[in-house]
């Protein structure tokens, strides 16, 4: 009896499971069909972060964003003293500052710069300060534009552009261009190179010249070459940020810029020994 039951029911057991197999197939292929997204369509943004299913999400959520800042979104800040110095020559006794502040991260960034000079008896002769928005588009390359503001000897504001770069053998070099608001146009190439002698001992030359697109009877500049500043200083680094030097500055004022000067009784050329502090932080 029971061999009969089983022999009834053998081909209902057979056919049951190739069915349900050849339904699941079909079933399962509807199914990825549906799921797969085409293959233009963009993947679907993450929703959720794994981590947070094992530890505090807000945790999570705030070592996150410092990984993001600590690979490429940090922000920094420096204050550099190129230099600060006291001068003494035939032309009398001076002082001299040129430096800069930053702040920003790897790729832009807002700086300040300054420079200027005057007489111990006289006082001020020239000052300038810079407001540059600086972006790098290079290793070692920063493009640059902003204002620039002069406050003596003539009151002037131009418009700055220019670009600072790190050349092969650790040359630095600068150039610039400015507009001022009566139409005029000058250019400033600037660079320097650190020779370190010692571990603490560095000897830097450096190098300023600038130019002129006219005759300026206003700010005393003449077009062409109007002058040059050549000057060799060796510091002693304490400590890398505060280092400080003594050297020689020579400096030359040429063409219409000369004429301007000696109408005045001011000195077309002057050389100058230096001593001065070189500081960072």
């Amino acid at each position: 009896m029971i061999r009969r039951l089983l022999l009834a029911l053998a081909p209902l057991m057979i056919a049951a499971p190739a069915a349900a197999q050849e339904s699941g197939h079909h079933h399962g292929a509807a199914a990825t069909q549906a799921q797969v997204p085409a293959a233009s369509a963009a993947p679907p943004a993450p929703t959720d972060h794994v981590a947070d299913r094992y530890w505090d999400p807000v945790a999570m959520h705030h070592a996150r964003e410092m990984a993001r800042e600590e690979m490429g979104g940090m922000r920094f800040s420096k204050v550099m003293l190129n230099l600060a110095e006291y001068r003494t020559g035939a032309k009398g006794d001076a002082y001299h500052w040129d430096g800069e502040a930053w702040y920003g991260g790897d790729y832009n960034r807002l700086v300040l710069r300054s420079e200027g000079e005057g007489a111990v008896r006289e006082g001020l002769e020239s000052a300038e300060v810079q407001a540059l928005y600086s972006r790098a588009v290079g290793r070692y390359t920063d493009l640059r534009a902003g204002l620039r503001q002069d406050f003596s000897p003539h009151a002037r504001t131009y418009l700055a552009v220019g670009a600072e770069s790190l050349l092969p053998y650790w040359f630095d070099v600068e150039g610039s261009a400015f507009l001022s608001t009566e139409g005029e146009v000058l250019v400033r190439a600037e660079g320097s190179y650190d020779l370190r002698l010692f571990q603490r001992v560095v000897l830097q030359p450096r190098a300023e010249l600038n130019f002129a697109a006219q005759n300026s009877p206003e700010t005393r500049t003449g077009q062409g070459l109007s002058s040059a500043e050549l000057g060799l200083r060796l510091r002693y680094e304490i400590r890398r940020e505060f280092a400080p030097y003594i050297g020689v500055s020579w400096e030359r004022r040429f063409g219409r810029t000369a004429d301007y000067a000696r109408d005045e009784g001011d000195a077309v050329e002057a050389t100058s020994l230096v001593m001065g502090l070189r500081a960072w932080f």
